[in-house]
């Protein structure tokens, strides 16, 4: 059963044609390593970006704790006013 290919093997290797790469070896892993690079950067440029865009809750109480029925320094329509 090993015979098959083995005869497969060498009726192919002298009429096998290699095909040559379009650039140098060491081309793909530098283009690859600055495609990571460019990425990185994007990546780095939202950094902080839910930060920025998340509304703070702002709870300010009054002298009571902010219990009771003074509301502080806050309004009803104050985005901290969730008490």
């Amino acid at each position: 059963m090993s015979f098959m290919p083995t005869v497969a093997t060498l009726a192919t290797a002298g009429t096998a044609k290699l095909r040559e790469l379009p650039m140098p070896t060491w081309a793909f892993g530098a283009i690859a390593f600055a495609s990571f690079l460019v990425l990185l950067g994007l990546l780095w440029s939202f950094r902080n970006t839910a930060a920025k865009y998340d509304t703070p809750v702002r709870v300010r109480h009054g002298d009571n704790g902010g219990h009771g029925d003074s509301q502080g320094s806050h309004g009803a329509t104050d985005p901290g006013a969730h008490h």
